[in-house]
């Protein structure tokens, strides 16, 4: 397979090992749970070509690093994020937050929501600030999503309704819970209530 490998002097070679092409390539493959037999046979290319590109033994060409790009369903782009350069610290100001009703274009909004992670590159996670408003229980909308959700009372008090059953939590209570069960909040008082409130898949 000469099409595969990348015919390289020692300049590129040193310019192509930030980008750690290999180590993303075994990244992808592990994900996935395929073996380099496995991937071979969607690919087209050797076990054994692979697991030296894997180990930066060789580098693929454009055309082969983007069959293998196809399987894992990824641009070339992927491979070409500079580690030493990616924005692993994402900090966001609090003059930066912009704050959302939970519906737009409704009188009765439960709570508003300002985002705490915005600036984050490929998060694992979602965080937000929420304040919550004291109005009617009738009109509360139960909603659900995939993944788990956790929730810290950071002043007032909180009444949420999760699979049917009632919760109230005061200042410095948490919960967790399956987000994927219909659930619900409302501000128990007519005083500030909020939350810090983080979901993950």
């Amino acid at each position: 397979m000469k099409e595969a490998i990348a015919v390289v002097n020692e300049t590129i070679v040193s310019g192509l090992k930030p980008y750690r092409i290999g180590e993303k390539l075994r990244a992808l493959r592990l994900k996935k749970k395929l073996g380099l037999v496995e991937l071979g046979k969607h690919t087209g290319l050797s076990p054994a070509l692979l697991s030296k590109l894997e180990r930066g033994k060789l580098f693929p060409t454009l055309p082969t690093l983007l069959r293998i790009a196809l399987v894992f369903s990824v641009g070339l782009d992927y491979f070409f994020a500079d580690e030493s350069r990616r924005h692993v610290v994402s900090v966001v100001r609090k003059d930066e937050r912009l704050r959302f009703p939970e519906r737009p274009n409704t009188r009765d909004v439960a709570y508003y929501f300002e985002s705490l992670d915005f600036a984050a590159l490929e998060p694992k996670l979602n965080a937000f600030l929420a304040d919550f408003e004291h109005v009617p229980a009738e009109t509360l909308r139960l909603h659900q999503h995939q993944g788990f959700e956790f929730l810290h009372t950071l002043a007032g008090k909180l009444e949420l309704v999760i699979g049917g059953i009632p919760y109230e939590l005061s200042q410095g209570d948490s919960i967790y819970f399956d987000s994927s069960v219909p659930h619900t909040y409302r501000n128990a008082q007519k005083k500030p209530c909020s939350a810090l409130v983080v979901t993950a898949e």
